[in-house]
């Protein structure tokens, strides 16, 4: 009996990876397609299933026929595609990453250039010959 609910936590942990693997990619869809309310539905998902892996990751940690039947080799199959899913999560998440990080530099560059247009086209001169406008123009203070 014993033996069974080990087997079953491990089966539930490596379902828990496969189903975050699914929703590293769909994330990375979404990112692509720069969805924002897709995106928190997907990070929602995302976060609750985490704390899944968390929670069950300790009660792994915390049987000891887990533990053992792990170390005498039983689970080596299981245990062995949880690592090969694990190594696939971490590279997919580190590409959504970059997918992120290179979507903040175009939106960065983009307001930069519209506050660059904005400036160029509300500079103008006071009595005394000194430009004035930009942000100063519209009441913004750094």
């Amino acid at each position: 009996m014993a033996a069974l609910a080990a087997e079953q936590l491990i089966a539930q942990q490596l379902l828990n990876l496969q189903q975050l693997e699914h929703l590293l990619s769909v994330e990375k869809e979404i990112l692509q397609q720069q969805d924002p309310e897709a995106l928190i539905s997907v990070t929602e998902q995302k976060r609750a299933l985490l704390e899944a892996i968390q929670k069950l990751d300790e009660q792994n940690a915390q049987n000891i026929l887990v533990k053992n039947e792990i170390a005498s080799g039983i689970h080596h199959k299981d245990i062995t595609e949880i690592e090969a899913i694990l190594l696939r999560c971490k590279d997919k998440n580190h590409i959504n990453g970059q997918i992120i990080q290179h979507s903040s530099l175009a939106a960065e560059r983009m307001k930069n250039s519209l506050l660059e247009n904005h400036n160029r086209s509300s500079m103008t001169y006071n009595s005394k010959g000194k430009k004035s406008g930009g942000l100063s123009s519209l009441g913004i203070k750094a």
